[in-house]
């Protein structure tokens, strides 16, 4: 014997999809169908609607808020990837914040922006109250990365204008790489 799937009394079923022990609680288990679905309809709207509403949003973004955006990412990928490291330029262990420091700031070239080997893990005081302190940072630099690398930071680059798309693609690429980072991959 099977029970209603209303009033939970025992009943001889006459058919597979018969649930119910009368029509009273078959009337009432109908309803209790319906109100499933609607509400499952309901949330299934309320999803596509916060799915829409988040891309519209991304499509109204600027060009500098998507660059605002990868910076973040960027500067948490360098700060996670140095985590080890000291000031790469004072070489001290203990800082109030890390910060991701840039050895060709970018304003002197854009270009160069997110590319890794230009950012390293900086103290607070040496990245704001030094104003990068570049003469230990070039010195530090050159053993971290090699002279050849230094002097291609230093020199000239073909300029990048980034679309909306390459920042997305460079977001994308930078979040998988600190995912990989954050689990030992």
């Amino acid at each position: 014997m099977t029970r209603c799937a209303i009033c939970r009394k025992p009943f001889t079923k006459r058919s597979m999809t018969h649930k119910t022990c009368g029509p009273d609680c078959a009337e009432k288990y109908g309803r209790e169908i319906a109100r499933q679905l609607a509400e499952k309809q309901k949330r299934k709207e309320a999803k596509a609607e916060r799915l829409n509403d988040k891309e519209r949003k991304e499509a109204l973004k600027s060009k500098n808020d998507v660059a605002k955006e990868v910076e973040r990412i960027v500067n948490a990928y360098i700060r996670e990837r140095d985590k080890d490291l000291p000031c790469v330029s004072c070489g001290t262990f203990t800082s109030a914040s890390w910060e991701a420091g840039h050895y060709v700031s970018v304003g002197a070239n854009k270009t160069i922006r997110f590319e890794p080997e230009n950012i390293h893990k900086q103290c607070h005081s040496c990245n704001h109250h030094k104003g990068g302190n570049a003469i230990p940072y070039r010195i530090n630099l050159i053993k971290r990365i090699g002279l050849d690398r230094v002097e291609w930071l230093e020199g000239w680059h073909q300029p990048r204008h980034y679309t909306k798309d390459d920042l997305r693609g460079i977001k994308a690429s930078f979040k998988e790489k600190l995912r990989e980072l954050k689990n030992g991959i």
